[in-house]
């Protein structure tokens, strides 16, 4: 009975369809959200990309809908039943999103009020995050297809969130493929903002983002919770933060009472906001020494000896084909920092290379280790935050990879 209503109102949406090559349909059955291209068989109607279509068996039997897109990811599954995305659509994939925040307090926390609002395929909106700050939300679409929905989105986040929702921002551009961003520009899709600046709270630390300016969409959201946990062993500790960008690293370990704090990033722009943000939360003073200058050089150079290191670089690899080469960059990198912590003390080491795994991570940090000569416990393994969910059926989506080391 399903089956045939399903066929009953593909049949009225008309929709082009993609056809999958027998046996090679199990991962849409399994509700993993993409289909690659090496697995269609043929594609029925005239389709480009951005266009909604449907998957269907080499049968018939409908299975999803999804964006189609010409590359490695032929179509972004966001339905597995046959619908159009209207408002209603929209909403209701939202409030769910919603709820899991609310579930998390974060809707009515007073300390902390930026935090990731939608989270791709974690959300079941594969190719859109959407960041929340101080009534802000930050709109950045990775497909043609979830770009072109923007209006249809700007509104359903009205109907979700109310008078807690301010304005929306559109940062797409530079996520999109170039051919199709080269005429878009980035700007207001709804309310009105002076400037892309706000002051944040998170666990009532305070940050200033801007998403005009700033990396991803103004702040690094997805570290709320190991930052909070680093807050907790910093105190009379020298601590360095390498990779510091803004410094939401540095600014906890200050605030916690470190000894000493080092910030290191490669950026002058990223070293200014630093220190904004050390100065909007009054820790100005000798305690905090910030360096410009390539991390694995300060490193190398520095005869210091940390008590707590922290090891946050950007993605070294976002391809399979660059991965053994981020393999090789992140051991490098954990070879010199181990030999920077003292002995007793904790290294901090991330990865958010979505194509490296959390096994493959681990390996590649034992081996430094091994290589460093350090004696080394894993007293936790770190990930993301829940308002950064990933999908049972899409574990890539577990992007966000971290060892709390005790280093002898």
């Amino acid at each position: 009975m399903k089956q045939n209503s399903n066929k009953q109102l593909m049949n009225k949406l008309y929709y082009p369809k993609v056809f999958i090559k027998p046996g090679k349909e199990s991962a849409i059955l399994r509700k993993h959200p993409w289909l690659f291209s090496g697995a269609i068989k043929r594609i029925e109607g005239q389709v480009e990309d951005g266009d909604i279509v449907s998957l269907h068996r080499s049968n018939g039997e409908f299975l999803a809908i999804g964006h189609y897109h010409h590359g490695s990811i032929a179509v972004r599954v966001f339905s597995y039943e046959p619908l159009a995305p209207d408002a209603d659509f929209w909403a209701q994939k939202f409030n769910r999103a919603w709820k899991v925040r609310q579930i998390e307090g974060l809707d009515q926390d007073p300390k902390t009020n930026c935090f990731r609002l939608l989270h791709g395929e974690g959300d079941g909106l594969p190719g859109l995050i959407i960041d929340f700050y101080a009534g802000t939300a930050v709109f950045q679409a990775h497909s043609i297809g979830m770009h072109r929905c923007r209006n249809e989105i700007v509104e359903a986040l009205k109907r979700c969130l109310g008078d807690k929702l301010q304005a929306v921002y559109d940062k797409s551009k530079a996520s999109l493929p170039a051919l199709y961003a080269q005429e878009l520009e980035d700007g207001l899709l709804y309310g009105e903002r002076e400037s892309g600046l706000a002051e944040v709270l998170e666990n009532g630390h305070k940050f200033e983002v801007n998403w005009i300016t700033g990396q991803k969409t103004g702040f690094f959201l997805d570290q709320r919770e190991n930052r909070a946990l680093l807050g907790r062993y910093a105190e009379g500790k020298t601590v360095l933060n390498a990779f510091c960008y803004s410094g939401g690293f540095s600014i906890y370990a200050l605030k916690a009472g470190a000894k000493r704090v080092d910030s290191v990033d490669v950026s002058a722009k990223a070293i200014d906001l630093l220190n904004k943000n050390v100065e909007i939360n009054g820790l100005e003073g000798e305690t905090h020494r910030a360096y410009t200058q390539d991390v694995l050089k300060f490193l190398q150079q520095s005869e210091e000896k940390y008590e707590v290191m922290v090891l946050d670089p950007p993605a070294y690899a976002k391809s399979l084909k660059k991965r053994h080469k981020a393999v090789q960059g992140y051991k490098r990198l954990n070879i010199e920092g181990f030999k920077k912590v003292a002995p007793g003390g904790l290294l901090f080491t991330f990865s958010c290379s979505q194509v490296v795994d959390e096994q493959l991570f681990y390996n590649t940090i034992t081996s430094a280790a091994i290589e460093a000569g350090r004696q080394v416990r894993v007293l936790r393994r770190l990930s993301q935050p829940a308002d950064h969910p990933v999908s049972m059926f899409h574990p890539e989506g577990s992007y966000l990879k971290g060892l709390l080391l005790h280093v002898e």
